[in-house]
């Protein structure tokens, strides 16, 4: 009896981190790039009462008899499903179909921020941009968008300068466009089209293994799996991101958001799962109460 009242207290912890799942999941259905959790469950260790038996020349075999302590949490997974696209036709929103994640980091002129840190970079599928007073594409807490920048070349045009860099689009910008490999283009003054640089994506092998650190945004973990070549957790060229639309990485859509990936029809009917197995467990444990109170009464 006491094991069955240990074991009803186990699964109320448990249905109830399943419902701070699914209130989280539910708060979220429409945060842009927000990636659904799922909360699954495991036995506790059994405690065996007599062990296996193997046969012998009189006597067939016999099986354990173990009785289960309860149940525990194993899991709380981050399901990286595509979440539905919705149409903005604003040039900075921007989602991603497919495989891949935008990059966010720090300064990169700085001389002193050359070489980043695996924690100096954040990953986001939320895709809608700004710009800041310096024509920079910054995400809503300001952390910039990292690709490939511009240089002028000998003519004096810009081209792709190689390097890994935050985005600029000039001041005098007539207007400006983002293609679906991530290329943004500009009209400058003179009305010739210019390009300001090329968005670079994150393709992890486990994004199911990456860290939510709030703002939309995730970080690197060691089960998140190797998106960098040589895997030394120091970010300083393009050789560590993908091109959009290349090697099976997603393509940038312009004038859109991904939104959440959040099911409210599934979330309802998770939710009176976890209620009723709470309601369950909370009877098990007035059950055996009643019963330690009849043991109890035996001498009056």
């Amino acid at each position: 009896m006491l094991r069955s009242m240990y074991a009803g207290i186990s699964g109320m912890r448990g249905f109830q981190t399943k419902l701070d799942v699914i209130g989280n999941n539910i708060a979220n259905v429409n945060t842009s790039g927000f990636k659904k959790g799922r909360a699954t469950f495991q036995d506790m260790m059994s405690q065996t009462m007599s062990g296996a038996q193997a046969p012998t020349n009189i006597r067939g075999g016999i099986n354990p008899s173990q009785v289960g302590l309860g149940s525990q949490v194993g899991t709380i997974d981050n399901i990286q499903t595509q979440g539905n696209r919705q149409t903005t036709n604003r040039a900075l929103d921007m989602a991603l179909e497919g495989d891949g994640m935008f990059v966010l980091g720090r300064d990169l002129d700085d001389p002193a921020n050359i070489d980043m840190e695996a924690s100096d970079i954040s990953f986001s599928r939320s895709g809608n941009f700004y710009l800041d007073d310096e024509g920079f594409i910054v995400n809503p807490n300001g952390l910039y968008l990292l690709g490939e920048g511009s240089a002028a070349n000998a003519g004096g045009d810009m081209e792709l300068s190689g390097n890994l860099s935050r985005i600029q689009i000039p001041s005098n910008a007539a207007s400006f466009s983002i293609s679906a490999d991530g290329k943004v283009n500009y009209v400058d003054e003179n009305n010739n089209v210019q390009i300001a640089g090329q968005i670079r994506l994150a393709s992890f092998s486990n994004p199911g293994g990456l860290q939510k650190s709030g703002s939309n945004t995730f970080q690197l973990t060691n089960n998140s799996g190797v998106f960098t070549e040589n895997n030394d957790g120091v970010f300083n060229n393009l050789n560590d991101l993908v091109i959009p639309e290349s090697e099976g990485s997603a393509s940038v859509v312009s004038g859109a958001l991904e939104m959440s990936n959040v099911d409210l029809a599934e979330e309802f009917t998770e939710m009176i799962t976890a209620q009723r197995g709470f309601q369950a467990n909370t009877r098990i444990i007035t059950t055996s109460d009643e019963i330690l109170q009849e043991l109890v009464n035996l001498k009056r």
